[in-house]
């Protein structure tokens, strides 16, 4: 308990520009989990949306059956069934028309999938950026709060007659505690964002491989 105190002591001693240094990386460390937790859930729930989607479509149903229930489903699709569904229904849609060539359905339907994947990949992407930016700018911030404090430590020296520990303690420990926090605030971006990055680039891989899949099924059936 004593530790804690002396630890509150010092963050409420300290210089009011190393309190702002500490308060913005507090928030910035607050942010990023949040971040995390809500990136991890929704990259999670794509990949196992994904391995669904990919039972079924290789499972031999006809396509129309499959599009037909997605189609009905309460909840709105995402991710690979979500390019199915696009590509699909403008498939059907060009093919119903009498006037239109072969190679014109194929395209329209490719554009289709192709404007639905760009949407699912910003939304794989959301927030990597930030976590990227807290993982790169935190430290420096720290450091900026932490040579202000070792400043605030040196002015106490000049000022004085008789040098002590007890003069430029309270500057090191708030320099040092602003350290800490900006490596408290960097490390878990960092580390997410390479796993995230990681994963959603292996998503993108698997949603192109798919449309490239679908896109040669659908020409077997636009000559049909």
């Amino acid at each position: 308990m004593k530790a804690d105190l002396s630890l509150i002591e010092i963050v409420s001693s300290a210089s009011l520009l190393v309190q702002l240094v500490m308060l913005v990386l507090l928030a910035a460390s607050f942010v990023s989990w949040m971040m995390i937790f809500r990136k991890r859930a929704v990259l999670g729930e794509a990949k196992r949306a994904a391995d669904r989607f990919e039972d079924l479509f290789w499972s031999g149903q006809d396509l129309a059956t499959i599009y037909k229930q997605i189609d009905e489903r309460p909840h709105e699709s995402n991710g690979m069934e979500k390019i199915f569904h696009s590509g699909f229904r403008e498939f059907a849609r060009l093919k119903q028309q009498s006037n239109v060539e072969p190679m014109a359905v194929l395209e329209g339907a490719a554009r289709a999938m192709r404007v639905t994947l760009s949407r699912e990949l910003y939304e794989l992407e959301l927030h990597l950026s930030f976590l990227a930016t807290v993982g790169s700018t935190s430290p420096y911030v720290g450091l900026f709060g932490t040579v202000w404090g070792i400043m605030n430590s040196f002015r106490a020296l000049g000022s004085a007659n008789q040098a002590t520990l007890a003069m430029v303690a309270p500057g090191i420990a708030e320099a040092l505690i602003a350290t800490a926090m900006g490596l408290f605030a960097a490390i878990p971006a960092v580390i997410a964002y390479n796993r995230f990055a990681n994963d959603a680039e292996h998503l993108t891989n698997r949603y192109d491989t798919f449309v490239e899949e679908f896109s040669t099924i659908l020409q077997r059936q636009a000559h049909v």
